[in-house]
């Protein structure tokens, strides 16, 4: 299997379970390895029948895991030292969601929202209160409150300060409330009101600072971009949660070949025939046993 893009590798974990009971060898290069464009990145020694139906299914995984991961790198990288946290669980059908996020997290994010997504990567979730919960109390301070009371204690106390006042105005009000137990406010202004804009970072971060809170982070979302990470990093940000930018990743397209066919050197028009030369590919199942070890075979295997 090669990659015809450049990119980040994902998925390996989840195609070695989906092939772990098989009489194969696989060869592959590591999860989170930066790949470039035609770079075998896994190599399946055995028998075509024991695994030629998985083709479609692997190519699959590899290639969407590794398009989330790319994204969530390009990110990352841009937003460093800040952290980035993987919130694309509503963009996606909830059977891959997790999916989603696991490969961000390979991808280098520092956490994810989704539930089963988070425990596959042996995390915990990461996320902050809805804008649900400060619309049906009726204020973002009496939220906070309970919100403080109800979370586990190491849980980040994380509030949303743009659903009702000014979002300047709530996070000194969440602030003084909650008295030394806040660890940031959101900010997740719509675009309808012009969005989260490094302006508003900048006039936020002093206000809390002039008042004493220098501890307390300043969390955004909402659409963020590339082209807007930089921005706000430098006006204070402390943390993103970046959902639809990661979720709309194109796949990192894959190819699998068959190269060797009983020891013979194949190839299709256009390819060229034998093992593709690569870096070394670490061994990650070897059960590879000879065909007469298993037996006839009928004609539909």
């Amino acid at each position: 299997m090669f990659a015809n893009h450049d990119g980040i590798l994902a998925g390996v974990d989840e195609t070695l379970a989906l092939l772990q009971s098989l009489p194969i060898t696989v060869e592959s290069l590591d999860e989170g390895a930066g790949v470039s464009q035609k770079e075998v990145v896994m190599r399946i020694t055995g028998r075509y029948g024991d695994f030629g139906v998985f083709e479609t299914a692997i190519l699959g995984i590899l290639a969407s895991s590794s398009g989330w991961a790319t994204r969530t790198r390009e990110v990352v990288q841009l937003a460093h030292p800040v952290p980035v946290f993987s919130f694309g669980a509503r963009h996606v059908h909830p059977a891959v969601a997790s999916v989603m996020d696991r490969a961000a997290l390979v991808g280098g994010a520092t956490g994810a929202s989704s539930i089963l997504g988070a425990r596959q990567a042996q995390q915990i979730p990461a996320g902050t209160m809805p804008h649900a919960l400060l619309l049906m109390v009726g204020d973002t301070v009496t939220a906070a409150k309970v919100y403080d009371q109800v979370m586990p204690a190491d849980a980040p106390r994380v509030v949303l300060v743009d659903t009702f006042k000014d979002e300047g105005e709530e996070a000194l009000r969440v602030a003084k409330a909650l008295d030394g137990r806040l660890n940031a406010i959101r900010l997740d202004t719509p675009k309808e009101r012009g969005g989260v804009t490094a302006g508003l970072v900048r006039e936020i971060r002093a206000r809390l600072d002039q008042a004493g809170f220098l501890d307390v982070g300043i969390f955004v979302s909402g659409g963020i971009t590339p082209d807007r990470i930089t921005p706000l990093k430098e006006a204070g940000v402390s943390g993103f949660g970046i959902g639809s930018y990661i979720a709309g990743a194109p796949p990192l397209d894959m190819t699998m070949d068959l190269k060797i066919v009983d020891g013979r050197p194949v190839a299709k028009r256009g390819r060229i025939p034998g093992l593709t030369p690569s870096r070394p590919l670490a061994k990650r199942l070897d059960q590879f046993e000879s065909r007469e070890s298993h037996g006839p075979r009928s004609e539909g295997r």
